[in-house]
């Protein structure tokens, strides 16, 4: 697998410092809302990822954070009456409705931010020792002049980035260099705290994940996921906090995704568009989001619209379709091929299968190309439909079909049972008396009960291999 390496600015072997064992960190979520669909990118791209690797029969320690302290918390707790704990509590068990919603995997770890204070405090400590840090009026600050590498990661000219500087930036108390930021905020009335050998106070962003990472992944990881807002400052400045305090490089491979857009603008909360996971399944299934996200490379910008998400909720009900019929055809299809036109496309279908699963795997292995991987799967969808329409096709051939397209679908992190209702029973049961009515030849009570049944969300089709029923 080749994967692209914001660092090094090209594509690059994915090969783990440990034989098949993948050591992945990525930026999770701040913890006082629900997430919008931009930050819901990041969650899928990163979680199919894992799954691809642990397709190929690699071990992934997985660890995804969260940010439970930080100003926006402060400030929403503070309006609310409520402790910073609790607000993190309630938008951690929403996030993890929306994210077993959108199919996304448990992390091997899930680490909140303020339960690695100890950690922070020791990096700080090192980084104090070893001179790449200092004390100022407002608090601990890493010195930026100390390390020579800092914008190896965004590219960025250090002198550049200090000449634009903003003036309040420049105005910040006590900094000795105008990009030097803070690993320690000193306590403030009414913010919650912790005590450390500098003053009371808490961590600053940044330093949370070189700590998460250092406890849960060692010094040196394999990939360090996240959106492309990330790359600057926020994973510049984890590059130098790290290195300096580790003397090891910090990140092999750093992956990220690019943006959701609305009407060609980021969405993001700061500028108020943006639509919550939580609002959009209001009226578009968890999987349909997902599948939406997988249609396109993740490293592309995605636009938004309604009529976007409706395309992909129709493309996604054509798999689901396929597969469903390749089930309801098998049931009752022959244990061999019982003629000529059968085996051909027997033979037909077993070639496309395999065909498409070497698509699928390339795509996949070509920096993570899910749009492609699709591709692939709605090729062998048309390959499937095209041999269950064939009278004596084995049911053996038609179960392996749906199996293989059940596979990828997992690999992707798409259920094709997600959304789908169960036939009632009363629904069944009506079928199956007009099957009887059929066969005793009363037409008139099974045309009676066809409009029974429609007239409850429901339609039956009569196929070679009986009545199929389903949802209008």
């Amino acid at each position: 697998m080749k994967v692209y390496n914001t660092q090094t600015r090209q594509k690059e072997e994915l090969i783990p410092l440990e034989d098949n064992h993948f050591k992945v960190y990525v930026c999770g979520p701040t913890v006082y809302n629900y997430f919008h669909l931009g930050n819901a990118r990041p969650f899928i791209t990163y979680d199919t990822f894992r799954r691809y690797l642990e397709y190929r029969g690699n071990k992934v320690s997985y660890v995804q954070n969260f940010t439970d302290i930080d100003d926006k918390m402060i400030k929403r707790a503070a309006e609310e009456g409520i402790t910073v704990r609790e607000l993190a509590d309630r938008f951690i068990a929403e996030y993890f409705k929306d994210a077993d919603g959108l199919g996304i995997k448990r992390a091997t770890v899930h680490p909140r931010a303020t339960d690695c204070i100890d950690e922070m405090l020791d990096m700080i400590s090192t980084l104090m020792t070893k001179g790449f840090a200092y004390v100022a009026e407002d608090g601990v600050y890493f010195d930026m002049s100390r390390f020579a590498d800092y914008g190896k990661l965004s590219h960025y000219n250090l002198d550049e980035l200090e000449a634009g500087a903003s003036d309040r930036v420049q105005a910040d108390s006590g900094k000795r260099n105008q990009m030097d930021f803070a690993l320690w905020k000193f306590r403030k009335p009414d913010e919650p705290f912790w005590p450390s050998p500098w003053g009371d106070g808490r961590p600053g962003w940044h330093i949370e994940c070189s700590a998460m990472v250092r406890k849960y992944l060692g010094e040196t990881i394999d990939v360090h996921g996240g959106g492309q807002d990330l790359i600057f400052p926020h994973h510049e400045n984890e590059i130098a906090q790290s290195e300096a305090a580790n003397d090891k490089p910090f990140v092999r491979y750093w992956l990220h995704n690019g943006f959701i857009n609305i009407d060609y603008e980021k969405m993001s909360k700061s500028s108020g568009n943006f639509f919550t996971v939580r609002d959009l399944v209001e009226n578009f299934d968890y999987v349909v989001l997902r599948f939406f996200m997988l249609s396109g490379h993740y490293r592309m910008p995605i636009n938004f619209s309604t009529e976007l998400l409706t395309a992909a909720a129709n493309g996604w009900e054509r798999i689901t379709t396929c597969i469903e019929n390749l089930d309801f055809v098998a049931a009752s299809a022959p244990s061999k091929a019982d003629n000529e036109q059968a085996q051909e496309a027997q033979q037909n279908l077993r070639a496309a299968t395999e065909q498409f699963q070497d698509e699928f795997v390339s795509a996949m292995d070509d920096d993570l190309n899910t749009a492609d991987a699709l591709a692939a799967v709605f090729e062998m969808v048309r390959a499937a439909n095209s041999a269950a329409a064939i009278d004596g096709v084995s049911a053996a051939s038609l179960r392996q079909a749906a199996h293989k397209l059940r596979e990828w679908l997992d690999v992707l992190g798409l259920d094709p049972n997600r959304g789908k209702q169960a036939i009632p029973a009363e629904i069944m049961e009506l079928v199956e008396e007009r099957t009887q009515a059929k066969m005793a030849r009363n037409f008139a009570r099974a045309d009676q009960i066809r409009q029974d049944v429609l007239e409850k969300g429901y339609q039956i089709a009569d196929t070679p291999q009986g009545p199929k029923v389903s949802l209008l």
